[in-house]
């Protein structure tokens, strides 16, 4: 899993990423969102999107 362009959107309090995940020998990219502080520990924000993205990756093969 890879998070790239990680971004807070102080106006609306969300941090932004797409995440990568790889299944079946393909990466598939899925746009997240976080609604945090921007003062959340970064391990917390990493673990906060990955887990949306899994969601969303899980939520497809439905």
């Amino acid at each position: 899993m890879r998070i790239n362009n990680l971004r807070y959107d102080a106006r609306v309090g969300i941090f932004e990423a797409s995440v990568d995940i790889r299944r079946d020998g393909r990466i598939f990219r899925y746009p997240c969102e976080l609604r945090a502080p921007q003062t959340m520990d970064p391990a917390s924000i990493t673990a906060g999107l990955a887990a949306r993205a899994l969601h969303m990756s899980d939520a497809a093969r439905d």
